[in-house]
């Protein structure tokens, strides 16, 4: 319904804008500025959602590297849901990416409720035995983790939410690998 409204105005800009650009008048182009700004106004003040990174933990340790797994926290304003195109990861520590990628079509945020979105962040073997060697006895590594959520909203399009935690965890242990 808010697609159709809004549509509904940006065709009736349009034709303002056609009939008021065949006359010539200051006032013609007054009146079109003012409609202008008003639906720019309208589209810039709409609620968007609202997200945060919750929790990061280790999960577990596989053929691949070590996985963790992000907790993202999303609120959606409005009272339908609102599909997402997709995630963004890249994992930092010691401002060297250790691990990125894209999660594509991870679904939809429910309407008018918060949704808990997984972000599965693998890290490779190799990445892991070179963080090893830098990080010493306590195995514990500063991270920054850097996330963006692209989801789709009606009439405005393709709208990212940056999201970014910088924290500590524990690299696996010989017990996380064996277990």
């Amino acid at each position: 319904m808010l697609s159709f409204i809004i549509h509904s105005h940006s065709i009736f800009l349009f034709n303002i804008h056609f009939i008021l650009h065949s006359s010539t008048s200051s006032s013609s182009m007054e009146i079109l500025d003012k409609a202008k700004n008003y639906v720019a106004e309208k589209v810039a003040n709409a609620p968007k959602p609202e997200a945060s990174i919750t929790d990061v933990d280790f999960t577990r340790v596989g053929r691949a590297g070590a996985e963790y797994l992000a907790k993202v926290s999303v609120k959606n304003p409005y009272g339908t849901s609102i599909p997402i195109c997709e995630i963004k990861y890249c994992l930092k520590s010691a401002d060297r990416e250790i691990a990125s990628g894209t999660i594509p079509d991870p679904g939809s945020l429910k309407a008018s409720d918060t949704t808990i979105l997984d972000v599965s962040v693998k890290v490779p073997h190799s990445i892991l035995v070179n963080l090893a060697r830098d990080i010493g006895a306590d195995w514990d590594i500063d991270y920054q983790l850097d996330i963006s959520l692209i989801i789709d909203l009606p009439v405005i399009g393709n709208f990212t939410i940056p999201l970014s935690q910088k924290g500590e965890f524990k690299l696996p242990t010989f017990s996380d690998i064996f277990a």
